[in-house]
C-alpha cells in the first residue's frame, strides 16, 4: 500500500489544481472577422467567370461549378423539374456513361456531386490537387453535353415519386409544405412539393427546354479552392468551356411574400406530438437590419442556448428539439419556430413561445447575454467558413444575393456592434405574433381548443 502513497498525494494535488483553474476559466480572445483569402477572377469571352481561391495545407482542389439556376426558375407545372434534371445529368454524357464518369473521378480520389438548391445548381468534387484540370474536364463534359438519356426516366421518376411520398408522410414536411405555401402563394419559394401526376407528365423534351433556357456560360461561376495549379486550371476552365454557348443572364423572379395571420391544424388522429410552424415574412441578407435580425433569432430560438429552446425543452419538457430560423430567400426573408411538442402542452408551448417574444420586445437582453450569443455564432462563423468548400459557398451565397465581400469580412464586427436595444427594436419590428401564420399538424380533436385558446383566432377549415 505504501508503494502508492507518492502517486495518490501527486492525484490529490493535480485534481485541486485542476478545480481552481476552473474556478477561473481563461479570458476568451478577441473576437476575428472571417478574412477571405485572396482569389483570382478570370471572366471569359461568353461570360463565364472562374474564380481561384488558392486555400490550406491539404494537397486537394475542390471544384465546384455554379449556375444561377434552380427551383426559383421553375413555374406552377414544374416543381422538382430541375432535380429531374440533376438525376438525368448523372446519368453521363454524350460521350461518357455515369458508370465512366464515376470511374475516372474516383481515379482522381473524388467523386462527382450534383445537387439543386432554390437558386442554384451545381456540379462538384474535390480531387488530389495534380487532378484539377482532368476533373475540370470531367465535370465541364457533364455540364456541356448531357446524354439526357429517355431510357432512364421512367425509373427516376418512379425514385422521385417513392421519395415524395416518403416526404409527405412525416408531419414536419405536411407543416412546413402548407406554412410556405401561405407566406408564398404565387411564388416557387411557396411550391415545396410537386404531386405524382405533375413527376407523371415530365418528359425528356421538358428537361431539355429547361435546360436550353437556364443553362449557359453567363449563369455559370466555376470555383477551384484549396492546392492547385492556376494556370494549369485556367487553361482547363478555358479549353473545356470557353465554347460554351453564353445562354441567358439570370433573372430570379422577386418574391412578394404575404404577411397573414391564418391558422390551421393538419388533422393527424392519435399523433402522440403536434408539429408547429408558426412565423411570418421579414427582410433578407440584403436588407440592412439582415444581421442585427440575425442575432435577434438566436437569442430567441436560433441556438441551442436561446431563450425559446432554454423555455420549451429544458424548463418544461414539451419538445426535444425546437428551433427558430431566418430564411435567406432572395430579396425577402421568413422567420418562423418549429418544434415537436407533446399533444396536451400544444397550446401551452405556443403561448410559451409568444411569451418569449413579448418578453424580448418589452425588455432588452442583458449585455452578457448578447456576448455570449454572439461570441457562439461569430465563432461559429469562422470556422465553419474556414474549409475550401465553406469558402466557396459563401462566395456563392455573395453571388446569390448580389452583396459585397465587405458582408463576409465585416460580419462579425457588424455582430458584435448590435446592441440590446437593437435587438429589442428588431423584435418589435419584424417578429409579431398578431401576424403569424400558425400550421399544425396533430390531433385535431385533441388540440383545436387549445390552439383557439391561445391565439385566439379562427380556424382554417
Amino acid at each position: 500500500m505504501k508503494q502508492y502513497f507518492p502517486y495518490i498525494i501527486a492525484l490529490a494535488f493535480f485534481v485541486n489544481t485542476v478545480a481552481q483553474e476552473k474556478e477561473m476559466p481563461p479570458q476568451g480572445g478577441e473576437p476575428k472577422n472571417f478574412t477571405l483569402p485572396k482569389k483570382e477572377v478570370v471572366t471569359l469571352d461568353n461570360g463565364l467567370t472562374l474564380v481561384m481561391v488558392p486555400y490550406g495545407s491539404i494537397p486537394k482542389a475542390t471544384i465546384q461549378m455554379s449556375i444561377k439556376t434552380g427551383n426559383i426558375d421553375e413555374n406552377e407545372d414544374q416543381v422538382w423539374l430541375s432535380d429531374l434534371l440533376a438525376d438525368l445529368l448523372e446519368e453521363g454524357s454524350a460521350t461518357k456513361s455515369g458508370k465512366e464518369i464515376a470511374d475516372d473521378m474516383a481515379g482522381m480520389g473524388g467523386n462527382l456531386n450534383i445537387g439543386v438548391g432554390l437558386h442554384t445548381s451545381s456540379i462538384s468534387s474535390a480531387v488530389l490537387y495534380e487532378f484539377a484540370p482532368a476533373a475540370i474536364a470531367v465535370m465541364a463534359d457533364v455540364l456541356k453535353n448531357p446524354k439526357f438519356p429517355e431510357s432512364e426516366l421512367q425509373r427516376l421518376k418512379d425514385n422521385m415519386k417513392r421519395d415524395l411520398s416518403v416526404r409527405l408522410s412525416r408531419p414536419q414536411a405536411q407543416a412546413s409544405r402548407d406554412f410556405y405555401a401561405t407566406i408564398y402563394p404565387d411564388h416557387p419559394y411557396g411550391r415545396v412539393y410537386p404531386t405524382d401526376a405533375m413527376i407523371d407528365s415530365y418528359t425528356v423534351a421538358d428537361i431539355k427546354k429547361f435546360y436550353d433556357k437556364h443553362f449557359g456560360a453567363l449563369r455559370t461561376t466555376v470555383y477551384v479552392a484549396g492546392n492547385f495549379d492556376a494556370a494549369a486550371v485556367e487553361a482547363a476552365v478555358k479549353t473545356n468551356l470557353g465554347d460554351w454557348k453564353e445562354g441567358t443572364s439570370a433573372n430570379y423572379n422577386v418574391a412578394e411574400p404575404v404577411t397573414s395571420s391564418e391558422v390551421k391544424i393538419i388533422d393527424r388522429p392519435d399523433a402522440p406530438q403536434s408539429t408547429i410552424y408558426y412565423g411570418l415574412p421579414t427582410v433578407g441578407p440584403s436588407h440592412p437590419d439582415f444581421v442585427a435580425l440575425d442575432v435577434t433569432n438566436s437569442i430567441l430560438g436560433g441556438s441551442f442556448a436561446s431563450r425559446i429552446t432554454s423555455n420549451i425543452r429544458e424548463d418544461k419538457g414539451y419538445t426535444y428539439s425546437p428551433y427558430s430560423s431566418l430564411d435567406t430567400n432572395y430579396k425577402s426573408g421568413v422567420w418562423y419556430e418549429a418544434a415537436d411538442v407533446t399533444t396536451e402542452h400544444t397550446g401551452a408551448s405556443l403561448e410559451e413561445i409568444q411569451k418569449e417574444i413579448k418578453r424580448l420586445q418589452e425588455e432588452p437582453p442583458t449585455q452578457e447575454e448578447m456576448d455570449g450569443i454572439i461570441n457562439y455564432e461569430s465563432g461559429i462563423y469562422v470556422l465553419q467558413n474556414s474549409t475550401p468548400n465553406g469558402i466557396i459557398g459563401q462566395l456563392i451565397f455573395l453571388d446569390t444575393h448580389d452583396l459585397d465581400e465587405s458582408f463576409l469580412t465585416n460580419k462579425v464586427k457588424n455582430m458584435h456592434a448590435v446592441t440590446p436595444e437593437k435587438v429589442q427594436e428588431m423584435t418589435q419590428k419584424y417578429i409579431r405574433p398578431e401576424n403569424m401564420t400558425l400550421i399544425v399538424v396533430g390531433d385535431k380533436n385533441k388540440i383545436q381548443d387549445q390552439i383557439q385558446e391561445t391565439v385566439q383566432k379562427p380556424l382554417k377549415q
